[in-house]
């Protein structure tokens, strides 16, 4: 069961807006798994993604993604908080902070005309609560550089279940909120990019901005190697899904991957 705070990870990096190598925020990543490691830990793996290429587009990409998920003392490494501390790690409640990837797209995944929008990084805080077999996290991303240098806030609630000694079921649902600046540098239309394009200017607001549904079947082949796959459903909401941008509200996405423990 150790094995399954990795694919809680992968699975909130996909639930939380769409896919980004690194989000979970916005893919950032579903809510992490408490069955814990004893100390300090060390998880490498590489797991393939299918995913849109940019929230309600009509393009896919499948992308190669590390897995990783590194614990050294009060330091860590993961999918969906990025680089940073816990100041808090007991087994019930973590907080921490630290730095995380947050998305973007390449000029060739939106209409022509349109800007790109660079991957960035943010400043994270997020905590954890395991209770009565729920895991629930909470977060929030500030963007300080290239992206859109808004804020994102997410929510995500999870509930393992054993199937078997080796595999674990691993349903989530989860949510962000962003705002004004984030929505509408990712989805907005300015005057440029409206004569540019042909699509109608547009000006998105704050607000809730997708929700998603994941499942993860996660397998442990031994002590040390685990692979596990997520499928899931994000559905934009509020200004979100009104962008010009937008050719589809919901879309689905998937993760496979393969990892190894070191060490205990």
């Amino acid at each position: 069961m150790r094995a399954i705070k990795t694919t809680a990870w992968i699975s909130a990096a996909l639930a939380i807006a769409g896919f980004t190598p690194a989000h979970a925020q916005d893919w950032g990543d579903a809510p992490r798994e408490r069955e814990r490691y004893n100390g300090d830990h060390t998880v490498i793996g590489i797991g393939v993604a299918h995913v849109p290429a940019f929230q309600g587009g009509d393009d896919y990409r499948t992308l190669p993604v590390p897995v990783i998920d590194i614990a050294a003392g009060p330091i860590f490494a993961n999918l969906r908080n990025g680089i940073g501390l816990n100041v808090v790690d007991g087994k019930t409640l973590t907080i921490g902070g630290g730095v995380a990837l947050m998305p973007g797209y390449r000029r060739r995944d939106v209409p022509e005309g349109v800007r790109r929008l660079s991957f960035g990084a943010g400043g994270r805080m997020f905590a954890h609560l395991n209770a009565g077999g729920f895991m629930v996290t909470i977060g929030g991303t500030q963007g300080f550089a290239g992206s859109t240098k808004g804020f994102i806030a997410d929510a995500s609630v999870a509930y393992p279940i054993a199937a078997s000694e080796r595999l674990s079921i691993i349903p989530a649902v989860a949510t962000t909120w962003a705002d004004r600046k984030h929505t509408n540098r990712y989805f907005g239309i300015d005057t440029r990019e409206a004569y540019a394009s042909g699509l109608p200017e547009y000006r998105a607001g704050k607000g809730f901005k997708d929700v998603s549904v994941t499942v993860t079947a996660n397998y442990r082949l031994t002590d040390r190697i685990n692979l596990s796959a997520t499928g899931g459903l994000t559905t934009l909401l509020g200004d979100a899904k009104d962008s010009p941008l937008v050719e589809h509200e919901t879309q689905p996405s998937g993760f496979l991957a393969l990892s190894y423990r070191f060490g205990r």
